[in-house]
């Protein structure tokens, strides 16, 4: 592909081109395979008396008169203005004010009596259909020589970095397409472009920037969406044929003199799901081939006792294994589990973690590459290079989406020939398992534990929900009440969630409160999780760092505050930590003011327990992006592909991909060398661990 330097575009200097270097476009051909995030549809054909909530709307109107409000720091500027249809509407400005300059000098000028302009607006109260207040985004002059590309069009929004607006975005990429399209090159096999009649890649990315219909724009997107999916399920394709030509240097042996006492020492008996899943991984585990195997089961359904049996196959063959958590609390929960479970048998259970000291972090490198550790856990701390193993065989990787490909790739990578069982929680429809990982093994665990009682799921007020936390601490259980936070590093956020748990320890004295998040120290939380499970305090106030990982039996009542701004999954995760013994749990979600689509997500949370039919609605809801791992670190993010919209699509690209893997899977062929080559590019920016040759 063309790789002229962005900066070499006209009106792109050092500047702005570091700008666009922040959203991974360093050349030409990045910029075109920029896709917009959505539309709007500006063609002046609407009646603009047809807002829908927030949606912008694009009119051309006349000035009528205008007006300056003076404020001392947000300067406000009124135009009244009317359409072609005689509508009179209040459009509003606001602009930071600045000393020495009158920032609305441009606009006054733009705006004269009686002169025409095209306004991109949105109601003022969205609420309101009858208000003629508007907010203005956007304006244009219809003497604009590039009005094309802003108003009375199809026109693209992208996603941006701060010091570029989407104008200017529009701008660059009508010069680019206009400079640099012809060099574009083809890279989808003719034979599939004439089966599945699809656009050219030049006709593509004219219609997906700046389509002239919808009917443009559909066929566009159609076309790059395959062109994704398709690079991607080949991708997985061959990596996966490079897998079972692999033979493992090492072999296991059922020894039994750690996994017989293990088993015998548990408080309880396998399900019947967990045996023949541990039987699946162990099939694996035992052959010749390395193990690729995705073990997923709903919350609480034992997928961790799954995964020790088969660090214990490994620890008994005097093999080194890791397990790798994408969060320090999920970590130390692990870590925890795996201490307690092995307290009896002789072997080495180590954390590390960004928070592990220094001093105990260099004990750690140094017990592992002597091969002191049996079982390391921990997070992303142990792709580090300084992280050698000594006889590293067996890697487990919990809650894989979070993690990206070359993540997981980077632990992989640790020694050659390895075993890796990844596990999650959420559901991955075939399909889609197919695209993103090739012919991945999956084992299902579809029983939970017969000691589960289904947690009930109410929506209440914070008074009602606080009565019935006093009810279950009176009847001595534990609890938890979580707070959202978007971000551990958000310390505004971490600050109201304190503020919160200070008001509870003062509205609620008799109960023994302890809190939990993310910026605390590795010791000073695995203290605090401890405490609470040694019931040295009954109430654990939480930011979401408790979503997956925390397991304490006597804990019966979960209140989530601001239940309307976690996803599905999230809710349903944080509904799994009660409910794990023998008593009733209650889960209660406090929400504030909920949209239709939040109030359907809390709907859902309090008709079912079933995980996997909430996985699947959460990805009808949420979209795959952060369910399926696509937008983490290192993996190709899907730029116009979804999942859930584009099933069909991915459904015609698996077909095609297994033909033409079975026609040349090496991709030897000359009409398949442009498609070859765009693969290649792709493994040297994302996946340099496949090898295609």
């Amino acid at each position: 592909m063309p790789m002229a330097d962005i900066k070499y575009i006209k009106g792109i200097g050092p500047a702005k081109s570091a700008m666009f270097n922040r959203l991974d476009i360093f050349t030409t051909s990045d910029l075109l395979h920029y896709y917009a995030r959505t539309y709007q549809d500006r063609r002046p054909n609407k009646n603009l008396n047809d807002f829908k909530d927030a949606q912008s709307v694009c009119f051309k109107a006349q000035v009528l008169r205008t007006q300056v409000i003076p404020a001392r720091t947000i300067g406000i500027f009124k135009a009244f203005v009317q359409d072609e249809k005689n509508n009179v509407f209040e459009a509003t400005w606001f602009k930071r004010r600045a000393r020495g300059y009158d920032v609305f000098a441009q606009i006054k000028k733009d705006f004269s009596i009686g002169s025409y302009v095209w306004l991109v607006a949105k109601r003022e109260d969205k609420n309101s259909f009858l208000s003629n207040k508007i907010i203005v985004d956007e304006y244009y002059k219809p003497t604009d020589p590039e009005l094309h590309l802003h108003a009375d069009a199809i026109v693209p929004i992208y996603a941006l970095t701060q010091g570029l607006t989407n104008k200017f975005f529009r701008q660059t990429m009508a010069r680019a397409l206009g400079t640099y399209l012809e060099e574009e090159k083809e890279i989808l096999p003719p034979e599939l472009l004439k089966k599945r009649q699809l656009l050219t890649i030049k006709q593509a990315l004219k219609g997906v920037h700046f389509p002239s219909s919808i009917a443009e724009l559909e066929n566009a997107r159609k076309r790059m969406v395959y062109e994704e999916f398709l690079l991607m399920s080949m991708a997985w394709a061959i990596k996966q044929k490079q897998e079972k030509i692999d033979e493992k240097q090492h072999r296991y042996e059922l020894k039994k003199h750690l996994l017989t006492p293990f088993k015998e020492n548990l408080p309880f008996t396998f399900t019947k799901a967990q045996t023949r899943v541990i039987n699946e991984i162990f099939k694996d585990m035992l052959s010749p081939k390395p193990m690729t195997r995705l073990l997923q089961g709903d919350v609480g359904s034992g997928k961790t006792i799954v995964a020790l049996s088969a660090l214990l196959l490994a620890t008994e063959n005097n093999f080194q294994s890791a397990f790798m958590a994408p969060t320090e609390i999920l970590a130390t929960q692990h870590f925890i589990t795996l201490k307690n479970q092995l307290k009896n048998l002789k072997v080495n259970v180590e954390i590390l973690t960004s928070k592990t000291t220094k001093k105990n972090k260099d004990k750690i490198l140094k017990d592992l590459q002597e091969g002191k550790i049996d079982i390391l856990v921990g997070t992303h701390a142990l792709i580090e290079d300084k992280v050698k193993f000594k006889n590293l065989r067996f890697i487990v990787i919990d809650e894989q989406h979070r993690f990206g490909v070359k993540q997981r790739a980077k632990l992989r990578s640790k020694a050659r020939h390895i075993d890796m069982l990844s596990m999650t929680a959420t559901p991955i429809p075939r399909t889609f398992a197919l695209a993103l990982y090739g012919d991945l093994s999956v084992s299902t665990i579809d029983e939970m534990p017969p000691n589960r009682k289904p947690v009930e799921t109410l929506q209440l007020n914070q008074n009602a929900a606080l009565e019935l936390l006093k009810e279950e601490v009176k009847k001595d259980h534990q609890g938890y009440i979580v707070f959202p936070l978007i971000d551990e590093s958000d310390k505004l956020e971490l600050k109201a969630a304190k503020e919160e748990f200070e008001k509870l320890q003062l509205a609620l004295p008799d109960i023994k409160f302890a809190m939990i998040h993310g910026q605390m120290g590795g010791q000073e939380k695995q203290k605090v999780m401890e405490d609470f499970l040694n019931k040295k305090s009954q109430v654990l106030v939480a930011t979401p760092v408790i979503e997956v990982g925390i397991d304490v039996k006597n804990a019966t009542i979960m209140i989530i505050q601001n239940a309307e701004r976690f996803g599905l999954a999230s809710l349903h995760q944080l509904r799994g930590r009660v409910g794990r013994g023998e008593a009733k749990s209650i889960c209660v979600l406090v929400a504030g003011h909920t949209s239709t689509l939040a109030k359907e997500r809390l709907d859902i949370l309090c008709q079912t327990n079933d995980g996997f039919k909430i996985g699947q609605k959460d990805l009808a809801l949420r979209g795959p992006g952060e369910i399926l791992g696509t937008r983490q670190s290192g993996e190709i993010e899907l730029k116009s592909a979804d999942l859930i919209k584009d099933k069909d699509v991915l459904e015609e690209v698996v077909q095609d991909k297994e033909e033409l893997f079975k026609q040349d899977p090496m991709l030897l062929k000359e009409e398949h060398q442009p498609f070859k080559k765009r693969l290649q590019e792709l493994y040297q920016k994302y996946w340099s661990f496949i090898d295609l040759g």
